[in-house]
């Protein structure tokens, strides 16, 4: 007996000091390639932009304390806000009759929309100049339909920007749509109907309320790209109309001022993340996935 409770086989070992929390192994790559490519970027837009050119706050006191600044950030709020309410406006009925249409015709619409997606952004946005312009095809069918006596002027203002952002933005508060209002039970709105409610009750007080999460998720989404897009403000709009990023884009390459430029940038990255955190807090993780 003696000899089996000395057996140094029995005898407890003194456990290891773990380093990582017990199941944070296999998310090291992953954490790792967030920490290279997004907090060490981050970090250096922060340290350029209070130490160059010299240290301290001044970039962020000219980048809020002037006019023309301030100018570009009420404008980037605006469109953003614009495109994202028609993105939600337009999107919703897609997605609703995608949910409800047979499978053959919604596997065309989704083809459509893939498509629309894949096709490289710098021709989609040419494409809208042509359509846009003066002598575009959207132009020519008005004047010959006897609608407008002069062409309209489309291009180079926010109504340029908004149409080509409208259009690209579109996918993507569709397919979130699209999975939440899939997942609602048909038998809640026959239940609404068979209790009296008519088709606008249904659709604002059961629908709607339903699909909020999805739609929240979806117009988050919109309204956080549409804040950092370049291309198509760039093309569709004009210098009345300047963006957040093209104001970053000038700082950077016509400027080289990296100090403003990234100042600029940072403020933008902080909205984002206060709008994102304000969604959480709203919807939560498991209410904006549809659950």
């Amino acid at each position: 007996m003696s000899h089996l409770t000395n057996s140094p086989a029995l005898i407890a070992r003194p456990q290891r000091r773990r380093w990582l929390p017990a199941g944070l192994g296999p998310a090291v790559p992953a954490l790792l390639l967030l920490f290279v490519f997004f907090v060490v970027p981050v970090v250096s837009l922060l340290l350029r932009s209070v130490l160059e050119p010299q240290p301290g706050l001044q970039n962020y006191e000219t980048l809020l304390g002037s006019q023309t600044y301030l100018r570009v950030f009420l404008n980037t709020f605006t469109v953003s806000g614009l495109v994202t309410a028609l993105a939600v406006l337009i999107g919703f009925p897609v997605a609703w009759s995608l949910a409800i249409m047979p499978p053959s015709w919604s596997r065309i619409v989704f083809a459509i929309l893939l498509l629309s997606m894949w096709t490289n952004l710098l021709a989609r946005t040419y494409a809208w100049m042509v359509l846009l312009q003066r002598t575009g095809i959207i132009n020519k069918t008005l004047m010959n339909l006897e609608i407008i006596s002069q062409p309209l002027t489309l291009v180079n203002n926010l109504v340029g920007v908004t149409i080509g952002m409208v259009y690209i933005m579109l996918p993507f508060i569709i397919l979130p749509l699209y999975g939440v209002i899939r997942r609602i039970d048909p038998a809640i709105l026959q239940a609404a109907a068979l209790c009296g409610a008519t088709r606008w009750q249904c659709l604002w007080r059961v629908l709607v309320p339903l699909a909020a999460p999805g739609m929240a998720a979806g117009a988050l989404m919109v309204f956080v790209m549409s804040l950092g897009y370049f291309v198509t403000p760039a093309l569709l709009g004009g210098t009345s109309n300047m963006m957040l990023a093209e104001l970053v884009a000038q700082f950077v390459q016509s400027l080289v001022n990296w100090g403003m430029g990234s100042a600029a940038a940072f403020v933008l990255l902080v909205v984002t993340l206060a709008l994102y955190a304000l969604q959480l807090k709203l919807f939560g993780t498991s209410e904006m996935g549809g659950r």
